[in-house]
């Protein structure tokens, strides 16, 4: 039976032991979704350096790439959908068009920077994407499609209730 315990079981049975008055149930689902993220980070780390990148650059380049040609963006909306400082878009396009990955590109008022992918760029996120979608697939295969829909639809619902929606 133990087999079919993890290690947030065994935590939420130490509290419940120590400190019976104390509700530790909400752990049992926090616990797990912020242990999974660690795990889920760390295995897509592993398939990310096989292409000699990190996550972050990855998203990066996936966030050029999904929309769609000419494959490019401000680097405000670059901001915007990252989720990051204005100053870590500009370390991270830095580094990308270091690499040759990314190139940058002045607007027509001359106000704004564009971030575009290069050739190269966009070869290596299209490569890269399969594999990672495929890690991705694989990190889920204990679900049948019913239980990964259910549990998508589960956490949209928990990410919605504490405020995280889609920008317009």
């Amino acid at each position: 039976m133990a087999r079919d315990r993890d290690a947030v079981d065994r935590i939420a049975g130490e509290w419940a032991q120590s400190r019976p008055d104390v509700d530790s149930s909400p752990m049992e689902v926090i616990g797990r979704v912020s242990r999974l993220s660690r795990l889920v980070d760390r295995r897509l780390a592993e398939n990310f350096a096989r292409f000699d990148l990190e996550a972050w650059m990855y998203d990066v380049l996936a966030t050029l790439r999904r929309g769609g040609e000419p494959y490019e963006l401000t680097a405000g909306e670059l901001v915007r959908q990252s989720m990051v400082t204005t100053g870590a878009i500009t370390n991270r396009v830095d580094r990308l068009a270091a690499r040759g990955l990314v190139e940058r590109t002045g607007a027509a008022d001359r106000r704004k920077v564009v971030v575009r992918l290069t050739p190269a760029g966009l070869r290596l996120v299209d490569e890269v994407v399969v594999a990672h979608m495929a890690t991705e697939a694989e990190l889920l295969g204990a679900l049948s499609a019913r239980q990964r829909d259910d549990l998508a639809r589960l956490l949209r619902t928990a990410l919605l209730s504490i405020g995280d929606h889609a920008e317009p």
